[in-house]
């Protein structure tokens, strides 16, 4: 692969994930805006990530059914219309049904990676896809940063059309770049569907990742949701601007995704992963005590934003390894896992919130990856996993 073709696939994947998150630092001026509660207005997230679930499910399988350069045109359009209709929303109930759609089509991002994964010669294809995922990961961080700074200049509904102007050139650009690329299968649409639903039980390493994830972003997702309310709260006192500056921090982490997919390589995925849920778990005991330091909290992002990109690299890399000629539906399979955890710890998050404070958050946030680590002690060594050496064995 050309090193511009890896760049293109890590920037598209960063700007079309980005639109999952746009919201979450407006949350208050959208509260604001349209007359909700904050916790109403939290729900904009949670349903932004339902719908990425839905695309998961019923549209990135179909990355083995069709053409996917045609198929990544037209989620692209679709993207495109939603958030103009987002920039132009009038109440907030059409700003949620325009953040469902635009999350359902924005799962090119998820298309795109195992399509770098089809892609990359056998003994670089961690390298390459953590390269990939380093984009698609620095987007989901540098999105609050740029919404914040967009909104506070420009009125947050610049933010929504800004991205659809985005989206839009990104489909002329990935429509010219990419090479085309047969389906792998020509079975119908719904025994595609049949089928991801059939490999998350004859591949058990496929459950197992993806319940790793869950655990993992529903704790990233219940941090990031949460904290803008703790930063712009009686205790920092923070506009919508320092919350995006304040995420640039967390931008820190996207730079272990390459040195991810580099153990990834070497075989070292399980004691990684170990590794990773430790560090996730002790990330959320500094958060708790960071309700009155920045300094505290700005550690604790960077550590869970790394724990939480190590383990989504290491999970790719031993989903990609199944079956290559149904990655696709591999990876609608366990991002939809990990996006529903997502959505459940974001929704979670809130209520835990604003019932009882950002120390319950805190232990909500630790407990989680804790609970992965115990589910992590009872995997084999050998046979959930691939072995060292090995990667371009499908059936490992």
């Amino acid at each position: 692969m050309p090193g511009w073709l890896i760049a293109l696939l890590a920037v598209a994947s960063g700007m079309t994930v980005a639109n999952l998150y746009y919201a979450q630092p407006l949350l208050s001026s959208l509260s604001d805006v349209f007359h909700t509660s904050t916790a109403t207005t939290g729900a904009l997230i949670t349903l932004t990530q339902v719908g990425y679930v839905i695309g998961m499910l019923f549209l990135v399988p179909l990355g083995d059914r069709l053409e996917k350069r045609n198929l990544i045109t037209a989620l692209l359009t679709v993207t495109t219309l939603a958030l103009l209709a987002a920039g132009l929303a009038t109440s907030f109930p059409m700003l949620l049904i325009a953040s469902l759609v635009s999350g359902a089509t924005s799962v090119v991002a998820q298309i795109l990676v195992p399509f770098a994964a089809s892609l990359a010669p056998d003994h670089a294809r961690g390298r390459i896809v953590g390269r990939v995922m380093s984009g698609l990961l620095t987007g989901i961080l540098l999105s609050r940063t740029l919404s914040s700074l967009v909104s506070d200049l420009a009125g947050w509904r610049t933010v929504f059309l800004g991205s659809a102007a985005l989206m839009a050139l990104l489909a002329v650009a990935l429509r010219a770049a990419l090479p085309e690329h047969a389906p792998t299968t020509t079975i119908p649409y719904h025994h595609v569907l049949r089928s991801t639903v059939r490999l998350v039980r004859t591949h058990p390493a496929l459950l197992r990742r993806g319940l790793y994830q869950a655990a993992m972003f529903g704790a990233f997702s219940a941090f990031w949701t949460t904290v803008s309310f703790v930063l712009t709260g009686p205790g920092f006192h923070y506009s919508p601007v320092g919350v995006g500056v304040f995420a640039l921090v967390g931008a820190a982490g996207a730079a272990v995704a390459p040195f991810a997919g580099h153990w990834a390589d070497r075989g070292l995925v399980r004691p990684v992963t170990g590794i990773a849920f430790v560090v996730a778990a002790v990330s959320f005991a500094l958060a708790g005590f960071g309700g009155h330091s920045v300094i505290l909290l700005a550690l604790a992002a960077i550590l869970i934003d790394m724990a939480v990109q190590a383990t989504l690299i290491l999970g790719q890399h031993t989903v990609y390894q199944l079956d290559p000629d149904a990655r696709a539906r591999l990876n609608s399979a366990f991002i939809a896992m990990f996006f529903a955890g997502g959505a459940a710890g974001s929704q979670l998050g809130s209520t835990v919130y604003h019932a009882w404070g950002w120390s319950a958050v805190a232990a909500l946030g630790a407990a989680l990856p804790l609970v992965a680590l115990l589910y992590w002690a009872t995997e084999r060594r050998q046979g959930t996993e691939a072995k060292p050496g090995t990667a371009s064995l499908p059936g490992d």
